[in-house]
This record gives structure tokens, sequence and C-alpha cells, in this order.
């Protein structure tokens, strides 16, 4: 889990998991895109009306914008070097 600045990790094991911290890199640069505080309104938000949508939890949680992005690029780890940024909003259309 990404809370700016920081990245928070279940496992030990995950420190050296380079797909998973690249995909919580991705959410800090979300996160900074937004200014912080607006991600995580949106990401709710978005979160609820997939749900409401969706009505299952997990589809609703791979279905936020946010993972979208974060999930289809994780295996890129190049990815946020490229530039990309507001990858969240072009990837969606």
């Amino acid at each position: 889990m990404a809370i700016f600045p920081f990245i928070l990790l279940k496992k030990e094991s995950y420190k050296t998991d380079k797909e998973i911290i690249n995909h919580e890199k991705i959410h800090l640069r979300q996160q900074l895109e937004l200014l912080i505080l607006p991600f995580y309104i949106l990401y709710l938000g978005n979160y609820l009306i997939n749900l409401a949508r969706h009505k299952q939890h997990d589809l609703a949680y791979r279905k936020i914008i946010f993972e979208e992005e974060a999930y289809k690029h994780e295996h890129d780890l190049n990815y946020l070097k490229k530039g990309n940024w507001f990858g969240w909003l072009r990837d969606n259309r």
C-alpha cells in the first residue's frame, strides 16, 4: 500500500519484489499528480461507484482507474522513467 510518501508492505519478502514495488511507486506518482488528498477522494469515490456497479469487492477494486494503470504497467520497470504522467487518464479512454 502506498500512502505518500511511504510504501507499506505486508511481508518482508515484498521488499525485494520489483513488480510490487513498481506498482506502489506508480501509486505514489498518481498521488503526486493529484496533490495527494484528491487522489484518495477519487480513489474511494471510484471504488464506491465500481462496487455499486459490479457488486463485488475484488472487481470493484481492480476497476479503480488508479489500480488499472498500476496493474497494467507494474511489469514495466521503466514505466515511471518514461514520463507517463497522468497515465491513469490515458489508459482508461
